[in-house]
């Protein structure tokens, strides 16, 4: 039978399509993990993998073999963690990614009342507005605001995320309402700047469907936070999600402009990797975020978007 932890490292490597890579992720030397995956392929007197200078690629029996090993070690955690659940307190760390100004705003604020609940586990937050590769990183968690396109992760939505376009009054009284999606072209967009972001097109609901617009402006930044206090500075119009502004519009320093063509949103939603089973430490968690967040998230509660925006 062979040892469940080389087929861990095999796993490992296979995912990450290298034996350096595998290494630094699990803490041994390129050369202890060449020798646990001949040791493997020994034991079941196959070839698992092609290895080149640059990578390491499966053979046939190595993909399948792959597979059986996902199943295995996933139903081995999932005994591991339903003991635990069952015999001690949900303990350990939990490695938890989320972008920059919702994590400010929302999550950190809330961690300390989580760790007085589950004072064994340790959280460790990591607020970045990259995309984090879940299996490269070994993130338990990640908390996403945007189209998900990651097949191997599992989500769990949190909280609904409706999108504003927003202006200060001042700005507005200066270069005019627009009335259209059309009269965007006539005015400065703040936008945002990162790998992937689609923000350069920004696209609105029209009777008709919805239409994506080449938006221009004279300023640009990689940090939502800075486009918020430009808008708030009168310097032009930024697209925003509703729990960055909310306050904002409701005390009047920021004005919605073209409700009835609001832009798209996308879930607030929890990913942990697919195919390996939820630890008792990360369920908590995003059962203790569902139960923060609610049916009406707190931006919501106590403001309404106006007729049109919805």
């Amino acid at each position: 039978m062979p040892d469940t932890d080389d087929m861990a490292i095999f796993a490992r490597v296979v995912e990450l399509g290298s034996l350096s890579a595998a290494g630094r992720s699990l803490r041994m030397s390129p050369a202890l993990v060449s020798n646990r995956i001949a040791r493997l392929e020994g034991q079941l007197g196959v070839r698992l993998l092609n290895r080149t200078t640059r990578r390491v690629d499966c053979t046939a029996e190595g993909a399948g073999f792959y597979e059986h090993c996902r199943g295995i070690l996933a139903q081995l955690e999932q005994a591991r963690s339903e003991l635990a659940e069952r015999t001690t307190k949900p303990t350990g760390p939990i490695k938890v990614t989320v972008p920059c100004g919702f994590g400010r705003m929302y999550v950190a604020p809330a961690i300390p009342a989580f760790l007085e609940r589950f004072p064994d586990l340790q959280v460790r937050l990591d607020l970045t507005d990259r995309l984090v590769d879940l299996i490269e990183e070994q993130v338990d968690l990640a908390i996403r605001i945007a189209a998900l396109e990651d097949s191997t992760a599992i989500a769990r939505t949190l909280a609904p995320n409706r999108r504003v376009i927003v202006g200060a009054p001042a700005y507005l009284d200066r270069r005019g309402r627009p009335r259209t999606p059309e009269d965007l072209f006539e005015h400065n967009c703040l936008l945002l700047r990162f790998p992937g972001s689609q923000q350069y097109r920004w696209t609105l609901g029209t009777p008709d469907g919805p239409v994506t617009l080449p938006v221009s402006g004279t300023m640009d930044a990689s940090n939502g936070e800075v486009l918020r206090d430009w808008c708030l500075a009168g310097h032009g119009l930024a697209l925003k999600s509703l729990w960055e502004v909310w306050q904002d519009i409701r005390d009047g320093r920021l004005e919605v402009v073209l409700p009835d063509h609001p832009p798209p949103g996308h879930s607030i939603t929890a990913l942990y990797p697919h195919g390996r089973y939820l630890p008792v430490r990360v369920r908590v968690l995003i059962d203790f975020l569902v139960e923060l967040f609610g049916p009406v998230p707190p931006w919501e509660r106590e403001w309404v978007l106006p007729a049109g925006g919805g």
